[in-house]
């Protein structure tokens, strides 16, 4: 056949003679028409010859429910979207195997529920749309390790978001002291920020722990990671200097006597009463005498109960304010009892009232530390003994003037020793060859130097 358009029909009737002859209709006539059985086979059909053929199948192909999309294996229902074999329900989005209800949107394994993001298998809960993150203690009061701190301190903890008020209480937010030993109080939560207020004072010179627990949740419902815990120790209540009067014009006041083996160093006057002059020896008197005397050893003046008014006068009140002093100071309440027994070789001591029974060696060198402003009053009711070569050192601003020894005994200071402070002895002292004190020296018996320097303190 030459006409091409006869042609064409020719072959057309061929094609269809088969299903003219069973007396059937085409089964596609395009691929449309092979939906169904794309949807059944879960793979795709194309129409062949009037018939649907099957080709590749769908990849991976998810489940979707309720208007969800599924891909990559996941399940999603409710609206939700699930790729990487995620499951989601309520709108959620899951990728990478998560869990999202709510409208959460989880990733990498995490779960989300209420609205919450989660990341790297997390948990959130309740998000709102937010990120729920692991809260933390930024910081805490007292400082870690702190010392000296007031009786009347109430721990807190600032932490790193909003918590849950309600999961701060005694029992996740404690103060324990000494061998976990409760303090009772109460907790009270503002601003990311808990306290814990103790019921009445703190214990002084104690150690104290506060600790937070993982009970303390977040806003978002989420707890501390660990628990978080802190020490410190309180201190003493600041006592009340030691009123000296009229002995306060003395860097040496007897009653009996006052010598030197020369050459000694005294820097501050010397005062001898009810005592004549001719009971200070070894310092080379200036001659005659008026109201006061000089000596090379001293400078300052030297006064005695024998010399010209009012020095007499002068002498007698003075000698009176120091034993005011002394008995003053051996009746403030103590702080601390019988430290070391009796022995503080080694030791830094806060400020305080310090009190032994017995007497007390100091056979090693020891620290006073503390404010200008702190006072140290040692009661002591035997002897006080200072070893050979022993020092006696301040640190952080504390002043010779504020350290008060109240001794009922004997006090010795050995060979090359150096003591701070204000010594109120009911008998004797007595300083070895070599020995040094930045202070005072007033002994209701005798005073006695060995080359040694005395320096009165700055006032």
């Amino acid at each position: 056949m030459k006409n091409p358009v006869v042609k064409a029909l020719a072959l057309g009737a061929a094609m269809f003679v088969p299903f003219f002859l069973s007396g059937c209709s085409p089964e596609c006539v395009d691929v449309f028409d092979c939906a169904d059985k794309a949807r059944a086979g879960k793979q795709e059909f194309t129409c062949v010859s009037g018939a649907c053929q099957p080709g590749s199948p769908f990849p991976d192909a998810g489940s979707g429910q309720g208007g969800g999309t599924a891909t990559g294996g996941g399940t999603a229902t409710g609206g939700g979207t699930a790729t990487g074999g995620g499951t989601a329900t309520g709108g959620g989005t899951a990728t990478g195997g998560g869990t999202a209800t709510g409208g959460g949107t989880a990733t990498g394994g995490g779960t989300a529920t209420g609205g919450g993001t989660a990341t790297g298998g997390g948990t959130a809960t309740g998000g709102g749309g937010g990120t729920a993150t692991t809260p933390s203690v930024l910081s805490n009061t007292p400082l870690a390790a702190a010392t000296r701190v007031s009786v009347s301190a109430a721990p807190s903890a600032t932490f790193s978001e909003a918590m849950n008020g309600s999961t701060l209480t005694t029992t996740s937010f404690s103060l324990t002291s000494g061998a976990a030993v409760p303090v009772p109080g109460q907790v009270t939560y503002a601003n990311s920020t808990a306290v814990f207020q103790p019921v009445s004072l703190l214990a002084p010179g104690t150690l104290f722990t506060a600790t937070v627990t993982t009970g303390a949740q977040s806003a978002a419902g989420v707890a501390l990671a660990t628990n978080h815990s802190w020490t410190f120790t309180t201190g003493f209540p600041r006592a009340a200097t030691v009123p000296l009067g009229a002995a306060i014009n003395y860097v040496i006041l007897a009653k009996s006597a006052i010598s030197s083996v020369p050459a000694s160093v005294v820097t501050g006057n010397l005062g001898l009463s009810p005592a004549a002059a001719t009971y200070i020896t070894g310092f080379s008197l200036v001659a005659p005498p008026t109201t006061s005397t000089t000596s090379p050893q001293v400078t300052g003046l030297v006064y005695a109960a024998n010399f010209d008014s009012p020095t007499p006068t002068n002498l007698n009140t003075a000698v009176l304010d120091m034993q005011a002093a002394f008995t003053d100071a051996a009746g403030r309440a103590a702080d601390v009892t019988n430290l070391g027994a009796g022995d503080i070789g080694g030791m830094t001591l806060a400020s305080g009232v310090y009190s032994w029974g017995t007497g007390l060696l100091i056979p090693t060198d020891i620290t006073l530390t503390g404010s200008a402003t702190d006072i140290w009053i040692f009661q002591i009711a035997q002897n006080l003994t200072v070893s050979n070569g022993v020092q006696v050192t301040l640190a952080g601003g504390a002043l010779a003037k504020n350290i008060f020894w109240q001794v009922s005994g004997a006090v010795t200071f050995g060979t090359t020793s150096h003591f701070e402070g204000v010594v109120l002895s009911q008998t004797a002292i007595v300083m070895n060859t070599g020995s040094s004190i930045n202070g005072r020296l007033l002994a209701q018996t005798a005073v006695n130097l060995q080359t040694s320097t005395v320096v009165q303190p700055a006032p």
